[in-house]
Order: structure tokens, then sequence, then C-alpha cells
């Protein structure tokens, strides 16, 4: 007869927990943040924009009052800021059984056009703040058999496309260290799960830096040409991701724009990038003509 079930493949409950939330003021991370509260979770949300996080706290505050929250205003950037917050939600905040490193940032340019220290800009926010973040909590998640880990890669951490060299270096990274890490933690009773989101529609393109050596003109057509492509809703994304927190599910693809490009990289790993070069030209062309009421791409 088959014993109980390991605490790692139990579903996930997330009521009498608490949940730490990266880029929590907009995005996915602000939907996570209030699925979270309707969830029952205490909250500690983590953000550089102190006036949109205090605005999702209040937004939460309204709708949950009972919902314990925590707010605390960091730029990941700064990779001694990222040890310190790791260090105080440690020692504050002993209840966690859930953290979710979603913060991100984006960098345009080829890798020619972009300085040295643009690139580790990416990389401190992408991957080594999820890296210090989790280092700090991981006894913590490993007090509660049962805890959680979600680290947020994205679809650029499975294709990697020009001109986002920075960016899909930091997501592979996340990609490879979470599934390290995924095993480590099995027989600790804890779940981890990476999300490979597609085009979420996020701040991301607005907030976007461009690299030294790229011209204003190109840069402007290019993140135009990029928020295009974002079209799920951020709330859809975090239901997802919610949804895998429960399940225990290992991996996550959120939407065609990420199924699509993982499968074509499995059957062309080498080649992959031509077919979806045309077929991002192609909806591009069509989003256009639905723009001017063209007839679009045939």
């Amino acid at each position: 007869m088959a014993g109980p079930a390991a605490p790692a493949r139990r579903p996930y409950v997330f009521a009498g927990g608490t949940a730490v939330v990266t880029g929590a003021a907009s995005g996915i991370g602000e939907q996570l943040a209030y699925q979270l509260a309707d969830r029952g979770s205490a909250l500690v949300l983590l953000d550089r924009d102190a006036d949109r996080l205090a605005a999702v706290a209040d937004a939460i505050g309204t709708r949950r009052p009972r919902v314990a929250l925590d707010t605390m205003v960091v730029d990941l950037a700064d990779d001694a800021a990222a040890q310190r917050a790791g260090a105080d939600l440690a020692a504050h905040h002993p209840g966690t059984t859930l953290l979710v490193n979603n913060a991100g940032v984006a960098l345009a340019g080829r890798f020619d056009q972009v300085t040295l220290e643009e690139f580790d800009w990416v990389l401190a926010v992408n991957f080594r703040a999820v890296v210090r973040l989790t280092h700090a909590l991981l006894p913590t998640l490993k007090a509660h058999p049962g805890a959680h880990l979600v680290n947020v890669s994205s679809i650029f951490g499975i294709a990697a496309p020009p001109g986002q060299a920075a960016y899909a270096a930091s997501k592979f990274a996340v990609r490879g260290f979470t599934e390290a890490v995924r095993h480590e933690l099995a027989a600790d009773g804890v779940g981890v799960t990476v999300v490979h989101p597609g085009g979420i529609r996020t701040r991301i393109a607005a907030n976007a830096r461009a690299g030294s050596g790229v011209p204003a003109a190109e840069f402007d057509e290019g993140r135009e040409r990029f928020a295009k492509l974002l079209r799920i809703p951020p709330e859809k994304a975090a239901a997802q991701i919610l949804d895998a927190v429960e399940r225990r599910r290992p991996r996550v693809l959120i939407g065609l724009s990420a199924t699509l490009p993982d499968l074509l990289v499995r059957l062309a790993p080498g080649s992959y990038w031509r077919p979806a070069e045309w077929a991002s030209t192609r909806q591009a062309a069509r989003q256009e003509a639905r723009r001017t009421g063209g007839r679009g791409a045939p």
C-alpha cells in the first residue's frame, strides 16, 4: 500500500502562508498579488517603483482588508541592496511558503551595441537577484515542507532572438538555475516551477532601455513592434502561474507565443530562428493591415 504523498506532490495550500513576490508594482507581479490575496496568502511585495507599489498595496487593502501585507522598495539592480533584501525577508518573514521571483528588465540592442555595464544591469535584475533572494529564503522554504519556489524566465529562455543577447542570457540562466534547484529540493518537500511567458501585456516594452549604440529611431521602431506582440492579459498569466503552483507543475508555457517557439526549438534547434522570424514578420504585417484597414498578409 502506498504511503502518503510527499509534501511537494500534494496541492500547494495558499491560505495561511506568506507569499513573497518581486516586481509586484505592475504586470504579472501585480496580478499575482491580487490573486494571492484572494486565495488567502499573506503578502510581501517588492518593487523599485514606490508609488506604484503603494497603489497596489492600497488596492489589496481595500478589497482584502484582512490580508496581512508588507511592502519593500528595493532596486534589484543593486547587488548589495538585493542581498540586504534577502536577509531582511528571511529575518522578518519566517512564515514564507512561496517565493515568486518575477521582476525583470529588458535591454534593446545587438551585443555590439551595448556596453558591458548595460549588459550587467540586465543580469543583475533578471538573474543575480533571483539567485540572491532564493539563497536567502531557501532555509525558510525548507523549514516548511510543501513550500514552493517560482522563477519567471521567458520564451527567450528557450529561444534567443537577435537584439536580445543580454535578456536571453539572463533568462536562459534562470531556466538552468531553476531546473537544477528543482532537482536539489525534491527531497526537501519544496516544489519548484519555472515559467516561460510569451507575449504578456506588461510594461516591459515601455520600460526597456536602449543600448548606448542603438540609434533612437531604431529603438523606437523596435519597441513599438515588440509592444504589438504583447497581447496576453497579465491577469491570465498570473492565474496560470498560480494554477501551476497549486498543481506542482515544474514548467509552464504561457500562450501560443510561448508554446509554438518551444515546439520549433525542439524540431529545429540549430535553425529555428528563420521560420520564427518569418512568422513574426507575417504577424506584424497582419496587425498593421488591421490597424490601417488593409487586407493584410495572405
